[in-house]
């Protein structure tokens, strides 16, 4: 039944049988102090070195370290992964591992029945199950007879593998969580090598705490291997004819934001500044981009969000590839310099990762309900492209797009990626150079304009006519000195004008040069040309889109679909697609911004489907509801 790998040391044990699968979600569960995210992270990285596809969902809760043992606390981490094109983390996991009581109840209502459930029965006490509500504990009632449930004591195995090392017991258990990696590596007959490499590296300075980790392991590989309560493992062949050639590695979002932002600035040949105050979930791009100065990168961590961005528009005034990531509470506070940059009328990158609201609302959770605050949240008439990747590996071309579009027409422009984007990760394709587009800009470097009498002098706000942007003048650059401000300028001079008809003049051409802004055409997934129903998204919401449109073409069904990156300004054929089709639905984790959007622009009847709930879509929940709009057309 297959190949049998040998692990780390399970040489000269007879191999069990070894069933083949298309694809499998697992969902690691437990404290947010038990390691789960770097238990999922290894798991992921070594089931991207294996070939498979993959996509992931952390998810942790909000507070730094919530109380042991407690519903809140559960921290869990999903994969998908398979042998074919995947395009979710999955709807339900096909086998749960639960760490303590929390982490069982937390997640159990997601599990379908006959699912593989993992327990580790040490955490199961009378008070750890008393703590969350359970009456008696689940292992000794009825409650898991509807699936297949393995009971190891992941603690007691941990610390009893690690009985040679010079740790406390309470060091030793926290070990457990290598245990259970080792434990699944075997199941699904991931590679080794990796994770050991990595944890000699992370615990280079405490070689005895590194040991600790690769002991414990192996030792659940081996209990994997030897143990009759898993008497299968199982094979998840690589995705072989799922990706074009290339050289691949494993990405998350955030990171492919931070490197699409540094070759951003290499492909302009400017130095990359970026202005930033820590917060969840973009604080990951600062950390990044702060480890890459070889590049020319300068991050500042400023003490508030207003400084962060009033730094980075002082960066892109001296000539720099200027960028400010925060999240939604953060654009509130940016709001009044994303104004000014407007007025001034110089190249931004506004990075929002965008997270559950209002307020501080949820910061661990995912949401795009950030969509009419990019647009419209300025006082007066601010107008910004805006622009949003659609999976965590877009992340990095949608990064080159908006230093393109900010780069040629000298305004700010706001990336929306989510946090399911930037803390999930898939596969990614390293593009070759040649690839990249030349995102190069000139520099004013003289006089542009003649006055009546023949002197040539500088006028800051003369226009290039076919982008309408104005040229750019590094300070200091002799003869181009230019004054700056928030007062409207008049047009040309760029003095400061109160003028009536130059305001108007000023305010339209602004708006004029956003909805000039060269994006391409929209494309429409419509196999035949004979779907009567258009499903229409942006950002994160690609993926459960796409996976339920395929379940609806394979039951029969003609469907069209079609994503949209530009979102100001909107592809100039959106209208004649959205006319093409007698009905368009627009999935949202808002109350119905894009929708509202399309509606007001189009005068098309959109049909909103919406969730804020902090998750993402599942696929057959999208499913089921374009479902009944078929079925009520």
């Amino acid at each position: 039944m297959g190949f049998h790998r040998e692990g780390p040391s399970a040489v000269g044990v007879q191999a069990k049988p070894v069933a083949r699968l298309g694809r499998v979600v697992i969902r690691f569960a437990g404290d947010s102090g038990d390691g789960m995210q770097l238990t999922g992270d290894r798991f992921t990285s070594e089931t991207a070195s294996f070939g498979n596809d993959l996509a992931t969902l952390p998810n942790f809760p909000a507070e730094i370290r919530a109380p042991a043992g407690t519903l809140p606390g559960v921290s869990s981490f999903q994969l998908h992964f398979a042998d074919h094109d995947i395009l979710t983390p999955g709807d339900a996991p096909d086998v749960l591992v639960a760490m303590n009581p929390a982490a069982l109840k937390a997640n159990i209502g997601d599990v379908p029945r006959g699912a593989e459930v993992i327990v580790n029965t040490d955490e199961f006490t009378a008070r750890a199950v008393q703590k969350v509500g359970y009456g008696t504990s689940p292992l000794e009632d009825d409650s898991l007879g509807g699936y297949s449930v393995h009971r190891v004591p992941l603690t007691t195995l941990t610390v009893e593998a690690l009985k040679g090392f010079e740790l406390s017991r309470k060091e030793a258990e926290r070990a457990k969580n290598m245990f259970a990696l080792g434990l699944l590596s075997w199941m699904y007959h991931r590679p080794t090598e990796g994770t050991e490499s990595f944890l000699e590296t992370k615990f280079a300075r405490k070689p005895q705490v590194a040991a600790a980790n690769i002991a414990a392991f192996r030792a659940g590989w081996n209990f994997g291997e030897t143990t009759e309560d898993f008497a299968v493992s199982y094979e998840v062949a690589p995705a072989t004819d799922a990706f074009p050639r290339g050289t691949y590695r494993n990405i998350s979002g955030n990171l492919a934001l931070a490197y699409g932002l540094i070759t951003a600035s290499r492909q302009a040949d400017l130095p990359l500044f970026l202005g930033s105050y820590p917060i969840t979930p973009a604080s990951d791009i600062l950390h990044e981009l702060s480890r890459h100065k070889n590049f020319g990168v300068r991050t500042f961590q400023a003490e508030d969000e207003i400084a962060a961005i009033g730094a980075a528009l002082g960066a892109a005034f001296g000539g720099s590839l200027a960028v400010t990531t925060t999240s939604g509470p953060g654009v509130a506070l940016k709001s009044e310099t994303v104004g000014l940059a407007v007025s001034l009328e110089l190249p931004l990158l506004v990075v929002d990762i965008q997270r559950g609201g209002p307020s501080t609302g949820l910061p661990t959770k995912t949401e795009q309900a950030d969509l009419l605050q990019a647009m419209y949240g300025r006082n007066g008439e601010a107008p910004v492209p805006v622009v949003a990747p659609k999976t965590p590996a877009d992340c990095f071309d949608a990064a080159l797009e908006a230093a393109r579009i900010a780069l040629s027409y000298r305004t700010p422009v706001f990336l929306l990626s989510d946090g399911y984007l930037a803390n999930g990760s898939e596969p990614w394709r390293i593009p070759d150079i040649d690839e990249l587009p030349d995102l190069r800009v000139q520099f004013a470097t003289g006089p542009n304009h003649a006055k009546a009498d023949g002197t040539e002098v500088f006028w800051p706000y003369k226009r290039n006519p076919r982008t309408l942007a104005r040229p750019w003048a590094i300070p200091g650059t002799p003869g181009l000195e230019h004054r700056v401000g928030g007062i409207e300028k008049q047009d040309g001079t760029g003095n400061i004008s109160y003028d009536p008809a130059n305001h108007d003049f000023m305010v339209r051409t602004r708006q004029a040069k956003v909805d000039g802004v060269t994006v391409p055409r929209l494309d429409v997934d419509d196999p035949g040309s004979q779907a009567e129903v258009l499903v229409l998204g942006w950002g994160s919401t690609y993926g459960p889109i796409t996976a339920a449109v395929r379940r609806l073409r394979g039951s029969g069904e003609k469907i069209a679909q079609a994503h949209l990156r530009h979102l100001n300004p909107f592809p100039r054929n959106l209208g004649e697609v959205l006319k093409r089709y007698d009905k368009v639905v627009i999935p949202e984790m808002n109350l119905g911004q894009l929708a509202t959007l399309v509606r007001a622009r189009y005068l098309v009847d959109a049909l909103s489907y919406n969730q804020v709930n902090g998750m993402p879509f599942k696929a057959e929940q999208l499913a089921t509801a374009i479902r009944e709009t078929l079925d009520a057309h």
